[in-house]
């Protein structure tokens, strides 16, 4: 009989899911935000798309995930965790250890700044 390879159980998946995610990782995140201004899980499909056609780097798929990244539904609560922690870096400088030019956020309509 063939054996299924193991799968992460819950537990494993979620202390997964609270490591800070690696310097290349938030470098690909910041990119593809960027490029769109949209968060989770909006920006799982431009992250999706810029590996699919080697927009950042030249990285695809397979060079993301020999970077600790990959788009398994069994590593999505790490992934959109990883997702939140780089955009609330964004805001506070956290993550990425400066201050840098950042997304505007969207106003909206009949909001005064």
């Amino acid at each position: 009989m063939t054996q299924r390879p193991s799968e992460p159980d819950a537990a494993e998946r979620r202390s997964l899911a609270g490591e800070p995610p690696p310097p290349d990782v938030v470098s690909f995140i910041q990119f593809c935000h960027h490029r769109r201004g949209v968060g989770w899980p909006e920006l799982y499909d431009e992250m999706c798309g810029v590996a699919a056609r080697r927009e950042y780097q030249g990285w695809d798929h397979a060079d993301l995930a020999s970077h600790g990244l990959t788009f398994s539904l069994f590593e999505m609560p790490r992934l959109a965790a990883w997702v939140r922690a780089v955009l609330d870096g964004a805001d506070d400088g956290a993550v990425s250890g400066h201050r840098g030019a950042t997304t505007p956020r969207r106003q909206p309509q009949g909001a005064v700044a």
